[in-house]
């Protein structure tokens, strides 16, 4: 096991100011693990920002092939911790071996990913609209514009993806891709895996011989911790994944600043999936089936696990009510991350059982012990769930509502009642699609991913994901989180007018040094000018 200090990493060196400090807990049986782990303090939070400040000056300029190859390192110094990492995350979380190292393997590829974005470099966006001096009745200027990094950005850890959404996940690669520097604030159900990987990242740095203060970790139990990092006036941005009253408060804090910034910050989806008649008739047990899977995969606490579907009224509907029934009577138990989640879970299925209108169609078998959570279905008529707006809320773990819908009036109409979710998906036929075209029109508006014949668990990283939504899935609907369109987050445009050559950045140029795609004078081409 690789050496744990539970100390900040306040750019290059610990820190140990704190008088608090905390420990981990294995929710498997509840027992504190070795290390205390000390609460940051606001000075060391200042001296992290501060040293973020300083690196900004040197990082955001540092050339594309050092920036790709920072990325790069990072992702093979997280496997070169070998089971270190994997087998104190196990300890933290519960996660089984094979998701971890999947997800660790997803984590490295997020980076060698947003490494090749950097390394091509048309993400730039650079767009150049040559001077016409005699342009009548005015002149027209030279006018050029490309992406620049905002500057220090603070990255909250998720509970439920300890390496993907955490330390060295999406927000932070996509973040430093960007040319910006990153202080994490780790996740308090995992910090021994948050300072292991925090080791990585900076042995990286070293490695490329970047700036220090171009990432730092801090921790802490308490809310003060992170209120402290988004309220300090060198962060420009926040990326968060976690819970809606979380998200929320770190927004409206950012808000409030003297100088706003903004927070992309994904809360939580119920993911409503329906499954159209024509699908039910065709392949109502094999629906049942992948439905019985995805809700709960990873013990339900995937941000995409569905939580709601509608149903037609058909005899092909009740054949999957009892195969999904059938399913989840022998799915086993889970232990779910930590002693609150499993208490806010059990909340939130006391609430359906004792809602008016609701019944429960199914549970597994098993013992709810300790931090174990049994899978649950509910159903009720879908005019209860547009009367009570409370049974579209998440419940984070594994449980899923049935929303039994009479007509496609009724179907529609839930849909255009729907508040923002990260997804829906449409089980159907072609024929189901174009009878039911218009909700496709209605869901666009929405979610940020539709899913066709598939179930919205597992997250594609790619150019083209959409893993976002209009609120209150997320603070910032026009933005994802995952794909590599997760860099635009962490820029802004900057327009240069009539600058002479050499005093532009590459990407502007006429000689097109960096060789990347250009939007000049409203045609796109890599050509120099």
């Amino acid at each position: 096991m690789a050496s744990l200090t539970g100390h900040q990493f306040i750019g290059f060196s610990t820190s140990a100011k704190g008088k608090d400090t905390f420990k981990a807990i294995n929710p498997a049986n509840s027992e504190n693990l070795p290390t205390d782990f000390f609460e940051a303090t606001e000075e060391e939070i200042q001296q992290a920002t501060a040293f973020a400040k300083k690196a900004y000056s040197s990082f955001k300029q540092i050339d594309n092939e050092q920036k790709a190859l920072f990325l790069e390192t990072i992702a093979n110094e997280l496997l070169a911790l070998g089971d270190a990492l994997i087998e104190r995350c196990m300890e933290e979380t519960a996660l089984p071996r094979p998701r971890l190292e999947g997800e660790r393997g997803r984590t490295m590829n997020q980076l060698k990913l947003f490494a090749s974005v950097v390394r091509e470099g048309s993400w730039v966006d650079a767009r150049i609209d040559r001077a016409d001096p005699d342009r009548v009745p005015l002149p027209k200027p030279d006018v050029r514009q490309m992406q620049r990094p905002l500057g220090p950005v603070a990255v909250f850890g998720a509970s439920n993806f300890p390496l993907a959404f955490s330390v060295a996940g999406g927000d932070t690669a996509s973040a430093f891709a960007a040319g910006c520097p990153v202080i994490v604030k780790g996740h308090p159900l995992h910090p021994g895996t948050s300072e292991l990987v925090a080791q990585a990242i900076l042995k990286a740095a070293k490695a490329c011989n970047l700036p220090e203060g171009v990432f730092s970790l801090v921790q802490g139990k308490t809310i003060a911790v992170g209120m402290a990092l988004v309220n300090d006036p060198n962060i420009k941005a926040v990326g968060f994944t976690g819970s809606y009253r979380g998200g929320k408060a770190l927004f409206d804090a950012a808000n409030q600043r003297p100088e706003p910034i903004p927070v992309y910050a994904e809360m939580g989806s119920t993911n409503p999936v329906f499954m159209l008649p024509g699908a039910l008739a065709s392949k109502a047990e094999a629906l049942a089936k992948g439905l019985a899977g995805s809700f709960t995969l990873g013990v339900g606490q995937f941000c995409t696990n569905p939580g709601l579907v509608v149903l037609p009224s058909s005899e092909h509907t009740d054949q999957f009510k009892k195969t999904l029934a059938a399913c989840n009577e022998t799915s086993a138990e889970g232990i779910m991350l930590s002693q609150g989640i499993k208490s806010a879970f059990n909340l939130g299925v006391e609430q359906l059982k004792s809602s008016p209108g609701v019944t429960e169609l199914s549970h597994s078998t098993g013992v709810a012990e300790g931090n174990k959570a049994v899978n649950q279905i509910f159903e009720a008529h879908i005019t209860t769930v547009l009367q009570n707006k409370a049974l579209q809320e998440e419940v984070f773990g594994p449980a899923t509502l049935l929303v039994n819908a009479s007509a496609k009036e009724e179907i529609l109409q839930f849909a255009r009642g729907l508040e923002g979710h990260l997804t829906a998906t449409i089980h159907g036929t072609e024929e189901d699609l174009r009878e039911y075209a218009e909700l496709v029109s209605i869901l666009e508006e929405k979610v940020g991913r539709i899913v066709f014949n598939g179930f919205p668990t597992g997250v594609e990283v790619c150019h083209s994901m959409v893993h976002g939504g209009p609120f209150p899935a997320t603070t910032a609907p026009q933005t994802t989180s995952v794909g590599t369109a997760a860099i635009k987050r962490f820029v802004r445009p900057v327009c240069y007018q009539d600058f002479p050559q050499e005093a532009l950045p590459d990407a502007l140029k006429d000689s097109n040094p960096l060789n990347i795609w250009r939007l000049v004078d409203g045609t796109l081409n890599r050509n120099s000018l």
